[in-house]
């Protein structure tokens, strides 16, 4: 089935670019070697509280690095490629995508936009439900899962000029537009996806309508308490951790974006610490090893980390009012939203009311900041449940 799913749509504007994934050996060579060299920072305190409390303990750090010795990257490799993908070349920009497209002529196209410290990789449990699912001939769907500017194979940003989150839409409804959908396609993001997202659905008339799995916003002036559930407030309890404990890298991320990206360039082990710790704590399930070392070996290999931070300027200093909680931003079209509990900001039902036009909810009692990996199957329900609900 999956050399069936290797063409474009037959309405496509602009043919894009097919491609395969294939780095060199000199560079798996180079990254082994790397790893073996690397340092491991002397015993802490810090590194030694089991709970995390402080980062990432030195005990996963050495397990972590002990198991990427071996790590197989050529297997992954031949994962990836068992994904039809392609290449645009928009404004410059090289822009890598993995598609599934149906041949059926009514099939919904759907935009899948990841976040940091994601990639497309994020997404491939969920394409191969559908991929085991539906043949193209019966497929209801068109799912196109762009890289990001600056992320893995997509290149950029543009050295010559502060990209933000404005810029990344332009793109990718450019994306969409070139592959035909631009009389509608639905959109999903998560993290700086739901940034992105909203942006979408608010300033392209071709986003029908978006399904967003994060929603940064402060409580709302005219919302009581009474109208927070009991989970919801572990919820907003969950959001207050982070807060205090886990905004350290977002900072830097935002103040010095070159300097860390830098540093997190020169060494293997250190990336794996920077990213490692984000799947250990933003996840509510728990993300084996293997799927840890996947993403980073990619960062890795395709030096994405110091090109993947740029968005996060945006936030300083910081914004008097944050993207959803403008009316700026407001989404007027069908608006579908799914509630992780460990989602970094799990915030209540009544406050994301007040962003957009809300006609779906679902509640999960299980899922953290990375849905699509953590929660596929129910990722994926809660957003065919929507597209059913609102393509017309």
């Amino acid at each position: 089935m999956t050399l069936e799913y290797s063409t474009i749509p037959a309405g496509a504007k602009v043919a894009p670019s097919p491609f395969q994934v294939h780095v060199s050996d000199e560079q798996i060579e180079e990254l082994q070697l790397l790893v073996k060299l690397s340092k491991l920072a002397p015993p802490t305190y810090e590194g030694l509280q089991q709970d995390r409390r402080y980062g990432i303990t030195n005990e996963w750090l050495a397990t972590a690095k002990e198991a990427w010795k071996s790590f197989n990257w050529r297997s992954v490799e031949t994962h990836i490629n068992s994904f039809p993908q392609f290449t645009y070349e928009i404004e410059g920009l090289t822009v890598h995508l993995v598609g599934l497209f149906s041949k059926k002529k009514d099939a919904t196209p759907v935009l899948l936009i990841h976040g940091w410290p994601g990639s497309f990789l994020e997404f491939l449990p969920v394409l191969s439900f559908i991929r085991d699912k539906y043949s193209p001939e019966n497929l209801p769907y068109h799912f196109v899962v762009p890289s990001l500017p600056g992320y893995t194979f997509s290149s950029g940003p543009p050295q010559d000029k502060n990209f933000v989150c404005e810029d990344t839409a332009r793109i990718l409804n450019q994306v969409m537009v070139n592959l035909g959908f631009e009389d509608g396609y639905v959109a999903q993001g998560g993290d700086i996806g739901s940034r992105i997202g909203r942006i979408l659905a608010v300033d392209y008339p071709a986003c029908k309508a978006v399904h967003l799995n994060a929603c940064f916003i402060g409580k709302p002036s005219n919302i009581p308490d009474t109208a927070i559930t009991e989970s919801e407030q572990r919820g907003l309890a969950r959001a207050q951790w982070f807060a205090t404990y886990g905004t350290g890298y977002s900072v830097e991320h935002g103040t010095r974006p070159s300097t860390i990206g830098n540093v997190l360039s020169t060494s293997p082990v250190a990336l794996l610490a920077w990213i490692g710790e984000k799947f250990l704590d933003w996840a509510g399930e728990t993300i084996p090893l293997e799927t840890i070392l996947e993403s980073v070996t990619l960062y890795w290999l395709t030096e994405t980390l110091p090109r993947s931070i740029y968005h996060y300027r945006e936030n300083v200093p910081p914004p008097k009012v944050r993207q959803a909680e403008d009316p700026r931003w407001f989404i007027q079209k069908p608006f579908g939203f799914s509630y992780y509990p460990m989602e970094l900001v799990p915030v209540p039902r009544a406050w994301v009311e007040t962003t957009g036009n809300l006609v779906f909810w679902k509640t999960h009692e299980k899922g953290g900041h990375f849905a699509a990996l953590e929660r596929p199957r129910d990722f994926l329900d809660d957003l065919t449940a929507f597209c059913e609900q609102v393509w017309e």
